[in-house]
């Protein structure tokens, strides 16, 4: 049995389907694997070559050495002409979603003083010297 990505690769999709820009991305983590695709991302399709995006100037040179291993298991994915070179360039620093943290008051020094009185007098002259 074929794999799916194989068998689209070779199938005549209707017009406006599915571009071979699209599959290209679409088949890049099958091509290269789980770990090295966790650290990359093809981007596009220009002139049968493949733009791929890196995360450091590491793994862009350990992939410059894996080029022509790569590019034939993307010809036996997607067939010859599809991607005859890949373009290795380093991408910019995504961030992953975060979770905001609750905005906490400021302590204001003046909460310190325990004397009520003291404690008015010193933040209205703080406010006047503010002004």
């Amino acid at each position: 049995m074929e794999r799916a990505a194989k068998l689209l690769g070779r199938v005549r999709l209707p017009g406006g389907c599915l571009s071979r820009e699209e599959l290209a991305c679409a088949v890049w983590p099958q091509a290269v694997g789980k770990r090295i695709a966790r650290h990359t991302r093809a981007v596009s399709l220009a002139d049968s070559r493949l733009v791929v995006e890196v995360e450091d100037p590491i793994w862009q040179g350990q992939l410059c050495t894996l080029r022509k291993p790569i590019l034939s298991k993307l010809s036996e994915i997607l067939g010859p002409e599809t991607v005859c070179d890949i373009q290795f360039r380093l991408g910019v620093p995504r961030r992953l979603p975060q979770r905001a943290e609750q905005l906490r008051p400021s302590p204001d020094e003046a909460d310190q003083i325990e004397d009520p009185c003291w404690r008015r007098v010193y933040k209205s002259s703080r406010r006047r010297s503010l002004a």
